[in-house]
């Protein structure tokens, strides 16, 4: 029998022995429900497990893929800046151009990918992941095509920089290629506004990853930590080229094209420390005409203080720390921190000496530098004598440094009319030798040698053109004190009238935060001063060479502005805080003999709070010509980072 009735399924009783038997009733019949399969019966099929994997599956693809795709850009992009510099660093332009291409290549197989999950453009979640990939594989094509930018303009004068490439100049001698190359400088140094502006496409498609969209539990948070160091790479990067660039552009101009140009170096001795990296013993004036350097006058710079007429009375410093220097000379004139400020003071004294020369500005260089070039370049010979790098067992120190403090501080029973102008004569036979040397063999490593020891702050650059030395700035090659938001150290320290004794002299920096519930930043910070080396007979009577005497250390800590002084100990004076260059100083004196050690301690209050979970951002300043001193950093009793203060160094503290 059948029942057919509208909102009823069709019910067929078949021959059932059990529904004969038990028919159902009238009321029943009305009253029953058609039947339908339950929903919940489909969590239990295989439908719904095949469901559930794709649903997860997708959530995977969704957030992993595009993530791991991201991180994967994120690297492409770090590798082809790092395939750059490795690649200047073996002095292959050739290889580095082919690593460039083989790094647009997987960019492109990353970004084929990426257009097979457009779909996940409608993903909630996931489509955040997925626009980042997108917006961090164009960075890296944009960073590509700035780094084939940069190494196109370079490789016709590969071989004139000492790399290995094809260069277009490979006749003549090195200083026809230099020449010529200088003179066609002005078409490699057209291509950084091109560069420029491809930085600035990396810095926009990278602004548009927010590392906070990348949870810590991701990937241990590797992957929010690299999205946050590309960023901030990128914003240094396009910041570093927008600066320098009127730098790189009047770069032809710098080096003597089309005009010659002239320039005074300084030779600050840094085994007796002054303010801006040493002593300075001696000067030169060096021309430059297309790149090639002529050497016009190198001096004793006491030669030039006595063309001083009208000397000031020395200033406060040098009348307490050097009571016998009763007038403010040249040779002191660099009492500032700042390279620059020093250097104007230099400056204004010179255009009133009897050996005035116009000059397009200052280079200082250290002992550092030199030794550095001629471990390179290997012995140099003057006058028939030959300076090595060898250790020296009279002093523990290279031979040539030995040397050339003999020749100017040793008494001699006769009149030595140029007591320290044997500098300047080294260093022209230094470039000399430099400019008749092989390109291929010794100018890749002279030029990165050379960009280490600024960097290290041993060379120092002061021009007199403002957009060269704006750039100067930028490249951190002029020895500023720089402003900073947060914590800020520069330890300063001048050798008055303690001989060479910075040779021997080491120190040890630690700096120990205490954090306070209420954010209050207390620190302490510790120098521990040692010289394990026995002194010097500094008997001039019996013609000794004082090297190793009793330190007479200048200091001065530069710290953040507002500061607040709570102890000093260590110091054999008492001065008062006060405000100098944009920060707060504490001043002090203390000696350090051979054989001996000194510890100062300064404990003193920041002028801010910080927040629970916040960073400290802190910049150390290192001081031109001291070695790179170790240095030790301490929050609430934990040690959480140590390193030698090579180069100013930027880090951030976490709270």
């Amino acid at each position: 029998m059948i029942y057919s009735m509208e909102g009823f399924e069709k019910i067929e009783l078949d021959s059932s022995s059990a529904d004969k038997e038990n028919p159902p009733s009238s009321q029943e019949k009305i009253n029953s429900k058609p039947y339908k399969p339950s929903r919940l019966r489909f969590l239990k099929g295989k439908k719904f497990l095949a469901g559930v994997g794709i649903f997860f599956m997708v959530v995977l693809i969704g957030i992993i893929v595009p993530s791991t795709l991201t991180l994967i850009s994120a690297k492409n992009t770090y590798t082809q800046a790092k395939v750059t510099a490795d690649t200047l660093k073996k002095q292959d332009i050739v290889a580095g151009s082919k690593e460039l291409k083989k790094t647009r290549e997987e960019l492109k197989k990353t970004q084929s990918s990426l257009n097979l999950l457009v779909l996940l453009r409608v993903v909630p979640f996931a489509n955040t992941y997925y626009s980042d990939a997108v917006h961090m594989v164009q960075a890296g094509i944009y960073a590509t095509d700035a780094g084939e930018i940069f190494i196109s303009a370079i490789e016709p004068h590969a071989d004139v920089l000492g790399l290995k490439g094809e260069g277009s100049y490979v006749g003549g001698s090195a200083q026809d290629r230099i020449q010529k190359t200088v003179q066609a400088m002005d078409k490699v140094t057209s291509k950084i506004d091109e560069v420029a502006e491809k930085l600035k496409l990396v810095q926009k498609e990278v602004d548009y990853v927010d590392p906070n969209d990348y949870p810590k539990f991701l990937a241990g948070g590797k992957i929010r930590e690299s999205v946050e160091k590309l960023r901030d790479l990128t914003d240094q990067g396009v910041v570093f080229i927008d600066e320098a660039r009127p730098l790189i552009k009047v770069l032809p101009q710098l080096l003597g094209e089309p005009d010659e140009k002239k320039y005074l170096i300084l030779f600050q001795n840094d085994k007796e420390l002054r303010p801006t990296g040493g002593f300075m013993t001696a000067y030169s004036i060096f021309k430059i005409d297309s790149g090639i350097i002529h050497v016009d006058i190198s001096d004793d710079i006491y030669n030039l203080d006595a063309t001083l007429s009208n000397k000031l009375a020395a200033p406060p410093p040098i009348k307490k720390y050097l009571p016998e220097v009763p007038r403010f000379n040249l040779r002191d004139s660099n009492l500032s921190p700042d390279f620059e400020e020093s250097m104007k003071t230099f400056s204004e004294m010179y255009e009133d000496s009897g050996g005035y020369r116009e000059v397009n500005g200052i280079i200082a260089v250290d002992t550092q530098a030199l030794v550095a070039v001629m471990t390179i370049l290997g012995d140099i010979q003057v006058g028939g004598v030959t300076y090595s790098t060898k250790e020296d067992a009279r002093c523990k120190c290279p031979q040539v440094i030995f040397a050339l403090e003999e020749y100017a501080d040793r008494p001699v029973n006769f009149v030595r009319g140029d007591r320290k102008g044997l500098i300047g004569d080294l260093m022209y036979e230094i470039m000399n030798k430099a400019f008749s040397s092989e390109p291929s063999v010794y100018w890749g490593p002279l030029f990165q040698t050379m960009l280490m020891e600024v960097s290290e702050k041993h060379v120092l650059f002061y021009l007199y053109d403002k957009d060269a030395q704006a750039g100067i700035k930028a490249l951190n090659a002029g020895g500023k004190i720089m402003p900073w938001e947060g914590d800020y150290l520069h330890i300063n320290e001048t050798n008055f009238g303690g001989a060479k004794s910075n040779l021997y002299v080491k120190e040890q920096i630690k700096q120990e935060y205490e954090i306070k519930n209420d954010g209050t930043v207390e620190k302490k910070l510790t120098i521990t001063y040692k010289n394990p080396f026995p002194p010097s007979d500094c008997n001039l009577e019996r013609g000794g060479l004082c090297l190793n005497a009793t330190l007479r250390d200048w200091f001065r800590i530069y710290v953040p502005k507002g500061s607040e002084l709570i102890s000093i100990k260590g110091s054999q004076v008492k001065e008062k805080p006060y405000d100098e260059l944009g920060k707060t100083v504490f001043e002090g004196f203390l000696e350090v003999r051979p054989l001996g050690s000194k510890t100062l301690t300064i404990t003193y209050k920041l002028p801010f709070k910080v927040a629970k979970g916040s960073p400290l951002p802190v910049l150390i300043q290192k001081q031109p010509g001291i070695e790179g001193f170790e240095h030790e950093i301490i929050v609430n009793g934990k040690q959480i980072d140590k390193f030698p203060l090579l180069t100013d160094k930027k880090l951030e503290i976490k709270i």
